[in-house]
């Protein structure tokens, strides 16, 4: 177990979960707010993206009264990124993150999720900032961030290929 805060628990992905990650990323529901409904995902796809033999992600998945219902990866930022969003200092951190079973949506799951994984990564880690670049359309997971103070920094123009489209999507920061 990564942390726990009440009835949410974060725990390192495990291969057993290939086939919950399989699970959520074919659902249209999911996957209009996640890689896309064009874009659903098979073993092959999931074992690539999630179970690379070597990076600096931190991968798990997220439990609600012992039931899985999300996905949450974060990582500190490469140069390359940190050049791209306009960042000079170190120790900042990228994160990204679903639940997946929809039964656990509009619940405040996702803001104690996404506020519970700041706090560790500014206590644990020491992150100075916490960073994400959701689609600008996205606005319940962007209403989400706010609550968590995370701030709209700028916006990215074409920043992600969604559905056959680049879309403009927020860089969103929280700063300790």
């Amino acid at each position: 177990m990564l942390l726990q805060n009440g009835n949410l628990m974060i725990r390192k992905l495990e291969e057993k979960d290939k086939f919950l990650l399989i699970k959520w990323l074919s659902n249209p529901s999911i996957l209009e707010f996640y890689e896309g409904r064009d874009n659903p995902f098979n073993l092959e796809k999931v074992e690539k993206a999630f179970y690379p033999p070597e990076d600096d992600e931190v991968r798990c998945i997220v439990e609600f009264k012992d039931h899985d219902i999300g996905y949450i990866q974060f990582y500190p930022l490469d140069e390359e990124t940190k050049n791209d969003y306009g960042y000079v200092e170190e120790n900042i951190f990228g994160m990204d993150q679903f639940i997946g079973d929809v039964g656990y949506w509009n619940k405040g799951i996702g803001t104690l999720l996404v506020s519970s994984i700041v706090d560790f990564l500014t206590e644990e880690k020491k992150a100075k900032r916490v960073v994400m670049d959701p689609r600008s359309r996205n606005t319940r997971a962007i209403r989400c961030y706010e609550k968590c103070r995370f701030k709209k920094v700028k916006i990215l123009p074409k920043h992600e290929l969604h559905e056959g489209e680049y879309q403009d999507c927020w860089l969103m920061e929280y700063h300790k």
